[in-house]
């Protein structure tokens, strides 16, 4: 704590000493790519900055935080529906779905197969709708106002929902379809935000170099930007969570003694709050403009890059492609004669479009982690209604995952990663990511020895999520709901290593004038993973939800250990390529 405290009087004069919306315009309109010799601008004027040796062997730290930056994290706060909606039936003694202190809440009565199917599909339009709202941010409109407009298409999606769930159309033929319409939107509007979010609030800190600060005690440190922005992810992370904490326990609450009008209507009253903070925050988000048609350049370099490098010669093809020097040969600077005309960029950004491509690769192999993840939201929530919960709804359980993540981020934050760091070992973000798919795949072997004694104990066997007596009354296994405490801790632990983590490296390594979509590139893993997850949906439902639970695991085990054998190599580059040069691009007006 004492080194946080040290350098918290520095970084607020360098981050604002130029308060305000319009200054912060003028600043970013008129700073210049950085140099790789250190060249200062107004952000950094005053600043020691450590030589090649000092960067190998001091310590580093991270920075305070502006508190301005989780302002805008409340928009994440509100997302939220009920699984039991979907798969239980509505119950014969009442009109909200209400189960009461015994039974068990419902509307629909569809089934496991069809409430994972339908948890699935929220999932994948969520994140396939990221890519559009990057595309817009990053192009036209820039981050602020499209997460103001994505909000007001959310909050019409959460009224909708509402709507499903009253009396007179829960339970019937219309309520299924408004619900899935709700389902629609209200997904729309959260793909429209979310890959805009995040790099929001990291980019209210506005210091890019590592510098020099020296402790209380006299040790001279390095305060490092990209552990500072790995600070602002698990902090962001930890405010969602203690939202989702707060908000979960009364929905599941509201479900089971009053009904889905009102479990819907707590965070939809939630999410009236996001635009007033958004309003309240107008002047004070530092926000980047938007500056054109980005991508259709990045990928035009991409393209340009290749030239002369296929073969028909697979093996020589692959080795051309991920050689070395790929990138060299799109540098203005390598250009012989006259340049093209449509590179109206410096080398430095090239350098920033191959980082961003770098950063995509590690992505591709998320949807093996989010598979696991995934169980929480369904098929996690439906084995706790086959065990013994005195009581408890059985969606109650899932907040476990919010709780653990309270708990083990200040503590990962304070005590873990400071102690690697003073024993001299780098935790490096693809480090991470490996131990990230490595505990979910543990989360998952939880949750499969978990289901196999539950059809070993259940009276019915292998059928356990159909289990009844004759007077249809709910049979269930006598293991107690609290085994599966496993499973949440552990994939808690997973997203501080992967899923954080994630956030962190897609807005560290994206260009600055593409973050929001390369964000989004790491969101719709997220969709991919989902639409895997509808070949999975086969498995969702007795006798085969050990084999669900435990290719889930086998897929993130392996994918881990190949994922590292992947990256290590780019992993020794983590320094070079978070302290690049900024780089120039101008938008090609011909």
């Amino acid at each position: 704590m004492a080194d946080r405290d040290l350098v918290v009087g520095l970084a607020h004069a360098t981050q604002h000493s130029d308060p305000g919306y319009e200054s912060e315009k003028r600043l970013s309109e008129s700073m210049v790519a950085d140099s790789l010799d250190n060249d200062v601008d107004s952000i950094h004027e005053g600043l020691e900055f450590p030589t090649a040796e000092e960067m190998l062997t001091l310590r580093r730290v991270s920075d305070a935080i502006p508190w301005n930056a989780y302002l805008i994290a409340v928009v994440e706060l509100a997302e939220r529906f009920s699984t039991n909606y979907i798969q239980q039936p509505l119950p014969s003694f009442s009109r909200t779905g209400a189960g009461g202190a015994l039974g068990q809440s419902g509307a629909l009565g569809a089934g496991q197969q069809m409430s994972t199917g339908l948890t699935t599909f929220y999932q994948f339009w969520a994140y396939i709708c990221p890519i559009a709202g990057a595309y817009i941010a990053d192009t036209y409109w820039g981050r602020y106002k499209t997460i103001c407009w994505s909000v007001a298409i959310a909050m019409l999606g959460h009224v909708i929902m509402i709507i499903s769930s009253i009396p007179g159309i829960i339970g019937g033929h219309a309520s299924l379809g408004v619900f899935i319409l709700s389902m629609i939107i209200t997904s729309t509007g959260t793909g429209g935000f979310k890959s805009n979010v995040s790099p929001l609030v990291a980019e209210q800190y506005r210091i890019t170099k590592c510098y020099i600060a020296t402790t209380s005690s006299g040790e001279r440190v390095i305060v490092d930007p990209a552990m500072t922005t790995t600070r602002i992810y698990m902090y962001f992370y930890l405010f969602i969570n203690i939202g989702a904490l707060i908000g979960q326990i009364g929905m599941v609450y509201a479900e089971k003694y009053v009904g889905f009008w009102l479990a819907y209507t707590l965070p939809t009253i939630v999410f009236c709050i996001s635009p007033l903070v958004l309003w309240y925050g107008r002047s004070r988000y530092r926000r980047s403009l938007p500056q054109g048609s980005v991508l259709p350049a990045a990928l035009r370099i991409w393209r340009y890059a290749q030239r002369g490098r296929w073969s028909w010669n697979p093996y020589k093809t692959i080795r051309n492609l991920t050689s070395d020097d790929f990138w060299e040969s799109a540098k203005p600077s390598k250009q012989v004669g006259e340049k093209p005309r449509w590179m109206t960029f410096d080398d430095q950004w090239v350098d920033e479009v191959r980082r961003g491509f770098k950063a995509c690769g590690v992505f591709l192999w998320f949807p093996l982690y989010w598979l696991c993840y995934n169980q929480l939201n369904n098929n996690l929530i439906s084995q706790a209604a086959t065990m013994t919960t005195n009581g408890l709804p059985n969606d109650v359980l899932s907040n476990l995952d919010p709780l653990a993540l309270i708990i083990f981020i200040p503590i990962c934050d304070l005590l873990i990663y400071p102690a690697l760091a003073r024993a001299g070992i780098q935790f490096t973000a693809l480090k991470k990511i490996a131990w990230g798919f490595g505990t979910a795949a543990a989360s998952m072997i939880w949750a499969a020895v978990v289901q196999y004694y539950i059809y070993k104990t259940n009276p019915c066997g292998h059928y356990a999520g159909t289990c009844e007596d004759a007077h249809k009354n709910p049979l269930v296994s006598p293991l107690n709901v609290w085994i599966q405490s496993g499973s949440y801790v552990l994939i808690a632990l997973s997203e501080i290593f992967a899923s954080i983590t994630g956030l962190e490296y897609a807005f560290t390594k994206a260009p600055t004038n593409m973050r929001s979509l390369v964000m989004s590139v790491f969101l719709f893993m997220s969709a991919a993973s989902a639409a895997i997850g509808e070949a999975f949906v086969s498995l969702s439902l007795d006798p085969l939800l050990v084999w669900n639970y435990a290719i889930s695991a086998i897929l993130a085990g392996v994918g881990g250990l190949l994922f590292w054998i992947v990256v290590r190599k780019l992993d020794k580059e983590e320094d070079k390529l978070n302290n690049l040069a900024n780089g120039r691009f101008v938008e090609n007006s011909s």
